[in-house]
């Protein structure tokens, strides 16, 4: 069944130890994905992570060859890595402050929002070894979740009553608001450049919405299989949407009307998807 597993979208948290009292117990899973044609089938699903606590925001390496997750244990969030044949997680960050949200930066570079010792929810660039290298956005502050445009551009899910979408330059500054009301989940599309999200209409329907890079105008794409405003979804390469509803992963794509079911779910109660480079593999996060 689907649901949220993540902290409350409302202001942000004050310290990592306010962060874990409201986390849900979650795990990271991953399943086959066949997509050689027009349907798409999920395999069997496994444990990505198996330790008690919170495993969430999963996302998938530039090169697919693994898997990067946020976990909190012992009250602090650090992310954490696993590559394909390469042993069980390994830490990535190890620091006092918590960090969320890990997504690779076109070129190669790993984002994260670091929640600071002063409250400050900023996104920050992350050596290779995993030591914090600088604030992306000094100015930029409760920042929840982002996707890169491209290696200059990021859309940015900023905290607040309501939520904003936000695009900004990081070598400029220039920072433009252009939704608001707007699910947590955003989503490079395939082949684009433009991003996916979902946002809660003045009549409360709720509906993916797609960002233009170019002109950073916004348009409908399809209404949400169920009125979920947290908005997680996923794209395949092949342009398949990926969305759940209580009992299914189900699917759409562009010339449809209807979403169409993937795989039976009525056994887990799933949250966040991502799917790999390639396309043959997504990973959920099942509620424990």
């Amino acid at each position: 069944m689907a649901g949220c597993t993540d902290p409350p979208d409302g202001d942000a948290p004050a310290a990592a130890d306010s962060i874990a009292a409201t986390a849900s117990e979650t795990d990271v899973v991953g399943a086959p994905l066949d997509a050689s044609d027009d349907s798409l089938r999920m395999g069997r699903p496994t444990p990505v992570t198996t330790r008690p606590g919170y495993e969430n925001q999963p996302a998938f390496l530039p090169d697919g060859s693994g898997l990067v997750w946020t976990a909190i244990h012992d009250g602090q969030a650090d992310v954490y890595r696993k590559i394909e044949d390469e042993g069980g997680p390994a830490p990535v960050t190890d620091t006092p402050e918590s960090e969320f949200s890990p997504t690779p930066r076109p070129g190669g570079a790993l984002t994260l929002v670091r929640v600071e010792a002063d409250g400050r929810q900023r996104l920050w660039r992350y050596r290779a070894d995993g030591t914090p290298d600088a604030p992306v956005l000094p100015d930029a502050d409760s920042v929840g979740y982002h996707a890169w445009l491209d290696s200059s551009r990021v859309a940015l899910f900023v905290l607040g009553a309501p939520p904003t979408l936000h695009v900004t330059n990081v070598n400029t500054g220039t920072d433009t608001v252009v939704a608001r009301r707007i699910g947590r989940s955003l989503q490079p599309v395939p082949g684009e450049t433009a991003i996916s999200f979902v946002q809660v209409g003045p009549d409360s329907s709720v509906a993916v919405h797609r960002l233009d890079g170019e002109s950073l105008t916004t348009r409908r794409l399809t209404t949400t299989p169920t009125e979920d405003p947290t908005g997680d979804h996923a794209w395949t390469p092949g342009g398949h949407l990926l969305m759940t509803t209580e009992d299914s992963l189900v699917a759409w794509r562009r010339g449809r009307a209807d979403w169409r079911p993937v795989a039976a779910l009525d056994t887990m109660n799933v949250s966040r998807l991502a799917v790999s480079p390639s396309g043959d593999r997504l990973a959920m996060v099942v509620a424990e």
